[in-house]
Formats: C-alpha cells, structure tokens, sequence
C-alpha cells in the first residue's frame, strides 16, 4: 500500500478512531468502568498479582477479550467482503451470499447438539474446526453449482440465485438441529442465527485473532493479483495471473476466517456488505488499500455496534445482529442509489 499524505491522514484518524471506540466499549456498560480501574487492572495483571476489585475482573475477564473479539471479528466480515465482491467482480456479493457463513452456522449448529454424542468435542478447536468444514462446505456447493455451461465460468445472476437455495437449505438444516436440541443448546442455536459476542473469552480471542491475522496478511499478498481482476479474467490470465489459484486460495483463506469468526459469535449481517462499498466510494478499489482499511473500519462498526447492543437495553443485551441490520440496511438502501455506487 502506498502511504501518500491522504492515506497517511485517514490512517491517522482511523486508528484514533479506533482507540476511542475500544476505551468506549471497555468503560461502559452494565458496570461503568473509570480509567483509573483500567490502568490499575492493567497494571496488575503485569505483575501478575490476584489482588482484583470486582470492576478490575470484569474488565480484564469480560470486557477486555469482547472489545478485542468485536474489533477482530469486524476485520474479518469486512476484509470477506472485500475479498468476495473482488474475486466475483460484483458489489452484492459477500460471504453471508454465497454460502460461507449459513455453511459455518450450520457446522456450529451440529457441533452444539450433536458434538457430545458423536465424540467430536475433543478440544477447544473443535467448534471451530466443524464450522469450517460447514463454511467450505457452503462455498463449494456455491461455487460448483452456479458454474454455466460456457467455458466452465461463474454466472453472477445463477451464483446469487445458487446462494439464496444453498443459504436456504443450511437454515432448514440449522432449524432441525434447534429441533431436537435440548432448551440449552437450542437457545444457544438461537443466538446464534442473531449474533452475539456475550461468549467472548481469552481463548475465543486467541483462536479467531490468531485465525484472522495469518488469513489477512496472506490475502493481502494476493492484493495485486486480485486488481487485475477488475479488467476481467480474459485480461488477467494475459498478464500471467493463473486464475484458478486465486480463486481456491483466496476462497480457501476467506472461509477459513469468516467460518471461525462465525462458530464464535454467530451469523452477523451487513458489515461484509457496507463496508467494502464505503471504502470504494472513499479510496477507490485498490484491494491493498480495501484490505488493510477495510479491517480497521469493520472492527471500529462491529464494536461500535456490540456497544449499542449492550447499552440500549442494559442490563440486558440485544443480539448484535439485529444491531448491525438496522444501521446497514437503510445505509445499503443509499448506497444503491448512488450513481458512481458499481465498479
């Protein structure tokens, strides 16, 4: 990415903003946390002492680890976005459409009713292991099923069609598993289908972080490759790009980090959506520039949207799914509107 005065700019007062967002998020909520108890917790747990007040706890054991899985979970539904509406050379394409997140939600699903009876829950990698193969499995039968006659390419109208069936069939698949779950896992099942963060942990961030940063930096790698793309395959495969190693790649690294995200907290709407549109209108569509913005500007409205969720009905929370549809469909409904809006 080349760091011009603009981007120079913008990268500034992202990354403030995005450091406003996570003292925002980790002070309020249920518990009001002052900054004095959060440098004190800090503090602390430098110095690996026990000696913690109540607020102190749930910052460092609740509210720390779900700011930090809001933020990292946004970068990953942001930068699928990007990284599917390029591949697919559409701006309505993202991983909730073609299969990936209905795939891995359904992998959950499974894993939460039937993973004890079978013998699968082995370890905490397990959930999200099932909801990649649930994720992969989605995009494939996506993929595979939407390829036309001609010349073996993806047809974009039959892909969308292929991914609203594919979608359909996971949900019936999710709503059998909710079935003939106990109250327990059904209400977990639940939940899931809106979205939620209340199960972050350590372990949690660990897994997705670490999910999240190895997927991203590789695909930022096939950046330049994907910008080829925009002239179209034809052109692409004359300046040496082979095609079908992308596409399986960065496909392959997208479901990666979209399923484990979603067998954490959920089917979230929109964020994959809105935000690639946004950052095109901003900064143009350059997938070096989309990639690296895209996650900073996905984990500041995720957060942003986990805050409001846990704020508007306190002591209550509201599913987070529900939060980020009603901001991004009003949002998506005037971005449609706008001329310049397609690429």
């Amino acid at each position: 990415m080349k760091l011009n005065n603009k981007h120079l700019f913008l990268s500034c007062i992202l990354i403030t903003a995005l450091l406003l967002v996570v003292i925002i998020s980790a002070r309020y909520g249920a518990v009001n946390i002052s900054l004095d108890e959060i440098i004190s917790a800090l503090a602390k747990q430098l110095r690996n002492s026990d000696n913690l007040t109540l607020n102190e706890r749930i910052f460092l054991d609740i509210r720390l680890p779900r700011t930090i899985l809001s933020i990292t979970v946004g970068a990953t539904l942001a930068v699928g976005g990007v990284l599917t509406q390029s591949l697919f050379r559409n701006p309505i394409v993202e991983p909730g459409m073609i299969g990936t997140s209905s795939g891995a939600a359904f992998g959950a699903a499974f894993f939460i009713v039937l993973g004890s009876t079978l013998k699968i829950n082995v370890s905490e990698w397990s959930l999200p292991i099932i909801a990649c193969f649930g994720g992969i499995l989605g995009t494939a039968l996506v993929f595979v099923l939407s390829k036309s006659n001609q010349r073996g390419k993806n047809s974009i109208p039959l892909l969308l069609l292929v991914g609203v069936a594919v979608n359909a069939l996971f949900l019936s698949g999710i709503g059998f598993m909710s079935y003939i779950a106990r109250d327990p896992q059904a209400r977990s099942i639940t939940f899931w289908n809106l979205g939620t963060l209340s199960g972050a942990n350590w372990s949690s961030v660990i897994i997705v972080g670490i999910t999240t940063i190895f997927c991203i930096t590789l695909v930022y790698y096939q950046a330049k490759k994907l910008n080829t793309l925009i002239l179209g395959e034809d052109e692409a495969k004359h300046l040496g790009v082979n095609i079908k190693n992308l596409k399986n790649s960065v496909l392959l690294l997208n479901v990666i980090m979209v399923s484990t995200a979603t067998s954490f907290v959920g089917v979230i709407s929109f964020v994959g959506l809105i935000v690639p549109h946004l950052l095109r209108i901003t900064i143009g569509s350059d997938n070096r520039n989309l990639i690296y913005y895209g996650a900073i500007v996905g984990g500041i409205i995720l957060c942003l949207s986990d805050f409001v969720a846990r704020i508007i009905l306190s002591p209550a929370e509201l599913p987070i799914g529900i939060v980020t549809s009603i901001i991004g469909v009003p949002v998506f409904i005037i971005l449609l509107r706008k001329k310049n809006y397609f690429f």
